[in-house]
Order: structure tokens, then sequence, then C-alpha cells
């Protein structure tokens, strides 16, 4: 009998777990020259998947920085998709990220070196608080669309999950609970901004999707996009998450990002992340840390 062998598409994402790209561009672009990566299971840490970037069809950079890959992007000779997280919180909610000022000048320059049509931002979660009320966020999303005309066609929206750090960080965040009436004014506001602009809003696998308010309705990464940038169709679709998202391989760790976001959902131990960024070594094919005696490293492939 003859057999068939069925090939399974990659996408990395780089990352979900961390913000490799504003933290770790330099461990990036080195196993990229060396044409591998070994990422470790966070849930079975002695299993390492081995990724050869041969058999990587595209790239998926998520970041709330892009300015340290700036230099090297020419050289990734792969399809690449920008998610680039941009909110209107201050030094209180994020205390290291750049100011919004820099970030939309960056946002420029990504875009004219990938095109408008791989880039995406995310305003990404909203709350809201006595501060960073429902005015708030609708003068400020506003005016990041008014900013990034003419850059940026596609914005993702979310709303705040109950994460471990978001209840450890409860009394600093001030969280008050959305009503029906903030969601539509959200809704409607959003969308007449981002109109104005050229661009379109949606979220991806939201309980409240607003598309009763002129959201689209659409994923982070449809298939029909995945095949619009490879050429390629064969991608699963992300189980794990319940959405209808292609499947990615995420390539970061949990507990290193230092931007030490009050919100964040991959930091929820702040000694954990310390720890984590002294044990990364740029010239290691791990994240972090190195490759012990007692992993076991099996290639990934297509």
């Amino acid at each position: 009998m003859l057999k068939v062998k069925w090939v399974i598409d990659m996408i990395l994402n780089v990352s979900g777990r961390t913000d490799v790209v504003a933290f770790y561009s330099k461990w990036f672009i080195n196993r990229y020259k060396e044409g591998f990566l070994d990422v470790r299971n966070p849930f079975y840490p002695q299993t390492i998947s081995r990724i050869y970037f041969e058999d990587v069809d595209a790239i998926l950079f998520c970041t709330k920085n892009p300015i340290p890959i700036l230099d090297d992007l020419k050289k990734i000779k792969k399809p690449i998709l920008f998610h680039i997280t941009l909110t209107p919180y201050k030094e209180d909610i994020e205390p290291y990220v750049p100011s919004k000022k820099i970030l939309i000048e960056a946002i420029k320059k990504v875009s004219k070196i990938v095109g408008i049509d791989h880039i995406a931002i995310r305003y990404d979660p909203i709350f809201l608080s006595d501060k960073y009320n429902l005015e708030y966020h609708k003068k400020a999303f506003k005016k990041m669309c008014c900013l990034l005309k003419g850059y940026v066609k596609q914005i993702i929206v979310s709303f705040i999950d109950d994460y471990k750090n978001v209840r450890k960080n409860y009394k600093v965040l001030g969280i008050k609970e959305f009503t029906d009436q903030d969601y539509m004014e959200i809704g409607l506001s959003f969308c007449k901004s981002a109109q104005e602009n050229g661009m379109t809003v949606q979220t991806c696998f939201e309980k409240k999707n607003l598309v009763e308010y002129g959201f689209k309705e659409e994923v982070c990464l449809s298939h029909e996009l995945a095949f619009q940038l490879t050429g390629k169709t064969n991608f699963r679709t992300w189980k794990a998450r319940n959405c209808k998202c292609v499947e990615m391989v995420d390539v970061g760790v949990y507990n290193s990002c230092k931007h030490f976001c009050k919100y964040c959902y991959a930091n929820y131990d702040e000694g954990k992340v310390k720890k984590n960024c002294e044990e990364h070594d740029p010239n290691s094919s791990l994240l972090i840390g190195h490759l012990n005696q007692e992993d076991q490293i099996k290639v990934r492939k297509k």
C-alpha cells in the first residue's frame, strides 16, 4: 500500500511568551544565521524542540518595541508579519515600554520595510479604571489611528483577562467592570476612528467581538493570510486556543520579559524574570540557559 506523508507547514511565533524582539533580537539573529534554534517545552522541561529555519515557512514577530530588530529585518529571507502592541498606558502600568512617540516612528519604519499588508497593531488589552476611563481610550485610539494613517490597515483589540499577574496587580490597575454601554461606545467610537483613517478594527476570540458595531469578524492569523504569505495551505488550526487562527510554534520562554507590564499574562513571577534574564546567553541555542545532558532533543519537522 502506498503511504502518503502529510506535510504540515510551519509558522514561528516570535513570541507570545516574551518580547524576543525587544530584548533578545541579537539571540534570534544569531540563531537565524546559525540555521536553527532550540525551544524548551514549558510543561516538560527536558524535552527540547529543535527547529531548522529551512523548515520555517513564515515568521510572526509580536512585540511592544520593534526598534532592536529594524536593522536586521532585510537579512531575514522569510515571509514576515508584525503584530505590534501599542496601548495608551503610562509608566504606572507599563514601566519599561518606550515612549509612544518613539514607537509610532518605529512602527512607520517597520511598515516601510515589510509592507502595510504585513503589519497589524494590537491595542491590547483594554481595561477601564478611574484614570484610564472610556473617554481616555476613545481619544487615545483616535489619535493613534490618525498618526498611523497610511502605515497600518489592521488593528486588533482585546479586553483584559483574569490572569494571575492581573490579580496580583489589581490595586495598581484599578479595574472597573465593563457595561454593555461601555462596549457599545468603544465599538462605535473605535470603528469610526479606524474607518476615517483607512483601517479595519477587530477582535480575536473575545466574548464581545463588537461585530454589531462595525468590527470586522476576523482572526489574528487566518488560513487565507497564511496562504497569501507563503503560497501554502497545510497549516493546522490552533486547537489549543479554541480559535480559528493558524497554529504557530512559539520560540519564547515565560517569565522572561523585562517590560514588567502590570496586566501581562506571560510574566507572573518577577523574581523568576530576573533569574531568567541572568541566564540568557545570546550565543546559546536556547533563549534561556543552555542544553544539558538530560535534555532530549527532537527535531521539529514539517
